[in-house]
């Protein structure tokens, strides 16, 4: 297959803000794929990762564009390949030589699409939901038995190989393997915790815990630990691993939260417990775990049984680690919970239902989070410079939410307020690095930073693409657990419009 297609295919479904649309559009390409790496291009990522190109190594080459296509896609996908596994003295000069090299072989729109490849400008993490969408219907098969397999196996390009080779059946093989991470349940905001108790029935009240997300997994005393975005962080968390190693059991895949906790027993900044996740060899800061489900116990997979059954497993094996709540509580003992997790310096508490399997990846009803304040994870899409004591600071932050159709994020307001002198400097040194086009008042990044704003609600606006606007904005924190794809929604945005609004 040549790559132009697979360019002309992701421009013609940037045009459209038509899900179905983009569906068809990308499941005729995949339909035709020559290779997986077609799946990983149209949504925005080498098949490799990240492959270690620079935005200033990528944007420098200029070479003069092919007068028409001959690169096919495993062309592009091996040079890459090729291009990643280049290190060794002089490696930044072989680098850029082997880059040059695919540059020249690539029309204009090929060379485009490359430096947006490379830089994360493509990177489309709302785009993976409409891809599954399209690899269904490009096997012709139902898509909750595509999602399942990509639940499992972690991988897009894995999942549509799968889905086209084999179908239903070779879908249906992927199993969760111990060892390989799983992507986590996630949960919807609740309107009250009364609301959300009278919603599920039957459910466990758990603190929302102001911490990192984390996934371990033990074979023997083989241990490893995920974040939320599935990367593996074992090498920077001993104190975690002997833990997981000294629990009750031989295999177990344990879903939860960790955070460094001051000598009163209360959570440090998030910030804080986030430096852990980078550092080599740091002990001074220990982490604390807190587990709230078991996927994997002992050789039996738990992911389709009741929560129910899988508390029973988690207490059995993870004792006083697992995370502090209280099962089918009353509705004056769920707010006494509430009380104790706030008091506690916890974010709020997690209802969720004791009949709900585990939905990987996905955020559904199910799990419902209970705050005392309004808070959104949105994407960062440009910032302004600032004036007075900000002058020569990025300050005022543009933002956006996710298009649940994989289009680019919809901005929905402004905020320049929560923001320290630590953390104007940190943004203006981390937006500049990620900055697309600078002006002189405005700096334009890519949508590749989520940051949790707290807000009083929203409002009907003509202002804002999205129809609504964010009521007395500010920043919380940013968060580097979180993807893009994380983010909440547009659709999640305009739900906290008043009712009539």
């Amino acid at each position: 297959m040549l790559f132009s297609e697979v360019v002309e295919t992701s421009a013609a479904v940037a045009a459209t803000r038509s899900r179905l649309a983009k569906v068809e559009a990308l499941a005729g390409l995949v339909r035709r794929m020559s290779t997986p790496a077609v799946v990983s291009f149209l949504v925005g990522v080498p098949s490799q990762g990240r492959v270690g190109a620079g935005f200033r190594t990528v944007f420098d080459i200029e070479v003069p564009p092919a007068p028409g296509p001959v690169l096919t896609v495993s062309d592009v996908d091996g040079a890459l390949g090729d291009f990643a596994a280049i290190g060794g003295k002089g490696a930044a000069g072989r680098r850029t030589a082997a880059l040059a090299a695919l540059f020249g072989r690539a029309t204009a729109a090929e060379q485009d699409f490359l430096r947006r490849l490379l830089t994360g400008e493509l990177r489309q993490g709302a785009l993976e939901g409409v891809m599954l969408d399209a690899v269904a219907k490009a096997a012709d098969v139902p898509g909750e038995v595509v999602r399942r397999a990509f639940m499992l196996s972690g991988s897009l390009t894995a999942t549509a190989a799968a889905a086209l080779s084999g179908g239903a059946e070779e879908l249906a093989a992927f199993r969760l393997e111990v060892g390989r991470p799983v992507r986590p349940m996630l949960a919807s905001p609740a309107g009250s915790l009364p609301e959300a108790l009278a919603e599920l029935g039957s459910c466990v009240v758990d603190h929302k815990l102001d911490g990192a997300r984390i996934q371990v997994h033990r074979s023997g005393a083989e241990v490893r630990v995920f974040t939320r975005t599935l990367r593996e962080i074992t090498a920077t968390v001993p104190e975690l691993v002997e833990l997981v190693r000294a629990l009750p059991c031989s295999a177990v895949v344990l879903d939860g939260e960790t955070l460094a906790l001051d000598d009163a027993g209360k959570p440090r900044p998030f910030q804080e417990t986030m430096s852990r996740f980078g550092a080599q060899d740091v002990r001074e800061l220990l982490l604390s775990p807190f587990f709230f489900d078991c996927l994997h116990l002992d050789g039996v997979d738990l992911l389709d049984v009741p929560l129910r059954d899988r508390l029973a497993a988690l207490r059995a094996v993870a004792g006083a680690h697992v995370v502090p709540g209280a099962v089918e509580p009353d509705g004056e003992r769920a707010a006494a919970v509430l009380a104790e997790a706030l008091a506690a310096g916890n974010e709020g508490v997690v209802v969720k239902s004791l009949e709900s399997v585990y939905a990987a990846g996905r955020r559904g009803r199910a799990w419902q989070k209970v705050k005392p304040v309004h808070t959104l994870d949105l994407v960062v899409l440009g910032v302004e410079w600032g004036s007075g004591r900000r002058r020569g600071l990025l300050s005022n932050l543009h933002l956006g939410a996710r298009d649940p159709d994989g289009g680019p994020p919809v901005m929905v307001g402004k905020t320049f307020k929560g923001l320290t002198d630590e953390l104007l400097a940190w943004q203006t040194r981390e937006l500049s690095a990620i900055a697309t086009e600078k002006g002189d008042w405005v700096v334009k990044v890519r949508p590749e930073l989520v940051i949790e704003i707290e807000l009083d609600g929203v409002q009907v606006s003509t202002r804002y693409p999205g129809g609504v606007a964010l009521r007395f904005a500010r920043v919380v924190r940013y968060r580097p657990d979180k993807d893009p794809s994380e983010a909440d929604t547009i659709d999640g945005v305009r739900a906290l419009l008043p009712k009539g609004g």
